[in-house]
């Protein structure tokens, strides 16, 4: 059984997806921990059996994908709403409460009496992390706003919510004027395409990064225009493909554009949560009317900012603060033909 409140009020971005608490531990290196190089990325190595050193512990209440597009979104001036499910324990209070202060809607969030909330255990180690994942098996039911919101933002769900994916591709075709944003999660990745094959299809817009897309459509990692080409065959009208430091590549079927990253003021911090700031504020950015050049330059200033302070929403900008950024840009930070 599920318990919650229908949205009433229209909201600009409507955000789905599972909301977690974070907990991250800032692991000290010592002689029982180390990184270990592999060509698909570094593994984080520790002695078993041995006591860990770490310098540090914080909780993050509210976080998860769809929860930091929210509140991306409510910071750049938009109103936005959370579709999610959380259960009634402290950590699911915290979490609405949380959401609630920073001008999220959490009319849709629905409340599990005989479940706990999600609750992730991040490992920090210097500016890369690990973060030890568990969804709980909520009985997931898609009940749409009463008022349409303008977009739709799907982000991570469960492996357990096939049934709910499928309710939510149904009523986005009963309702063709709401905008469609999708920024898969790992699970949905890992997944395949088929069980969201309507959702791809359905898309004015998917962001995903260099790794996923390579998992999404079987391309080539060296190859980012066929990558592009691929995800449009899926069937969304414009793709989106990040490559961290690197920067990304977007295409309108029309033109593929490469777009470098705004330049970090100082090293990362930490990672988490620059991809959902990335996508998202791509999203806030077409919601507010702004041209597609235009999104993919507002992108990477929130990412840069987020990864200069630790979790996924405290480095996030206000409107004006982006702005402010964006004015300071080198005249080369430009969307460019690739």
């Amino acid at each position: 059984m599920t318990s919650g409140v229908t949205s009433v009020r229209p909201c600009d971005v409507l955000c789905v997806g599972d909301v977690v608490t974070d907990t991250a531990i800032d692991l000290i290196p010592s002689d029982s921990t180390t990184t270990l190089p592999d060509e698909d990325g570094d593994w984080l190595a520790m002695r078993l059996g041995a006591k860990l050193p770490f310098a540090d512990l914080k909780i993050f209440d509210a976080v998860g994908n769809a929860a930091n597009a929210a509140v991306a979104c409510t910071r750049l001036g938009l109103r936005a709403g959370i579709a999610t499910d959380v259960g009634k324990d402290d950590a699911g209070q915290r979490i609405i409460a949380r959401l609630d202060e920073q001008g999220v809607d959490v009319g849709l969030v629905h409340v599990h009496p005989d479940q706990q909330t999600n609750h992730h255990f991040v490992l920090r180690y210097g500016a890369e992390r690990t973060i030890l994942v568990r969804h709980h098996e909520f009985d997931y039911r898609w009940s749409g706003p009463t008022a349409l919101p303008r977009w739709v933002y799907f982000s991570s769900l469960s492996e357990h919510a096939g049934a709910y994916q499928h309710a939510l591709a149904a009523w986005l075709d009963d309702h063709p004027e709401v905008r469609l944003a999708f920024s898969p999660g790992t699970l949905q990745i890992a997944g395949g395409v088929a069980p969201l094959r309507a959702i791809y299809r359905r898309s004015d817009v998917v962001i995903m990064n260099r790794e996923e897309a390579v998992t999404v459509t079987g391309g080539d990692h060296a190859d980012v225009p066929d990558l592009l080409r691929r995800l449009h065959d899926l069937g969304p009208t414009r793709v989106v493909v990040t490559d961290g430091p690197a920067g990304a590549y977007a295409s309108d079927g029309d033109e593929h554009l490469r777009l470098p990253p705004y330049p970090d003021p100082a090293p990362p911090v930490e990672r988490t949560g620059a991809g959902d700031a990335f996508a998202s504020t791509l999203v806030a950015a077409l919601a507010r009317g702004e041209t597609w050049r235009t999104a993919l330059r507002w992108a990477p200033v929130n990412s840069m900012s987020v990864v200069q302070q630790v979790g996924g929403q405290s480095g996030l900008l206000t409107l004006v603060e982006l702005k402010h950024l964006l004015s300071r840009a080198d005249e080369r930070y430009e969307p460019t033909p690739s």
